[in-house]
């Protein structure tokens, strides 16, 4: 019998633009009563959380009305949630002791855009004539970037190096998006 809770959480890439899905996958303590479950997510681009309250193993789905990021036709309309680092937090009672805190890479929009690209290549089950294996390798790489930006984020806890490479690797899928054009056809 567990004496203390060990909080967790999955946090889900989708290709959803509009939430952000959130499973709770703490192990709670039975001698324990949970309370104040609350979920605080930094949005890019901002510093202030926004603060949920939720209940234990909930499963969310986090939009941009959650996050304050819409504010009208919510429910029948949804905005993009934007790419970028998601600070989330999970918290019970005592809140400012029973933690566990993540910094999520979404990259959402990024990946939609890269994988479209592939849409534009005049591949076959044969091997590539030499432009495309170009492009191939190209787009390898752009992804190895946006790979290692989420690792270097959530897993390395280096957060500026891999948005550093984040931004690098949206900078080349800009730049061969715009070089692939009609050529890709």
């Amino acid at each position: 019998m567990a004496s203390k809770h060990q909080l967790s959480l999955d946090i889900v890439d989708t290709n959803n633009p509009c939430i952000i899905k959130i499973y709770d996958s703490s192990i709670y303590s039975e001698v324990i009563p949970v309370e104040c479950a609350t979920l605080q997510i930094i949005v890019p681009g901002f510093n202030k959380p926004v603060k949920l309250e939720v209940e234990e193993n909930f499963t969310r789905n986090i939009t941009s009305c959650d996050l304050y990021l819409q504010t009208q036709n919510c429910g029948t309309d949804c905005v993009a949630l934007p790419d970028g680092v998601y600070n989330i937090q999970y918290t019970v009672a005592p809140n400012d002791k029973v933690y566990v805190e993540y910094e999520y890479l979404r990259m959402t929009q990024f990946l939609e855009k890269y994988y479209k690209q592939f849409c534009k290549l005049e591949m076959a089950a044969c091997e590539p004539n030499a432009d495309v294996k170009d492009s191939l390798k190209e787009l390898r790489l752009i992804k190895s970037f946006a790979d290692a930006a989420k690792a270097k984020i959530e897993y390395c806890h280096e957060t500026s190096v891999g948005m550093d490479l984040f931004n690098y690797a949206k900078k080349r899928l800009d730049k061969f998006a715009q070089s692939c054009g009609d050529q890709c056809h």
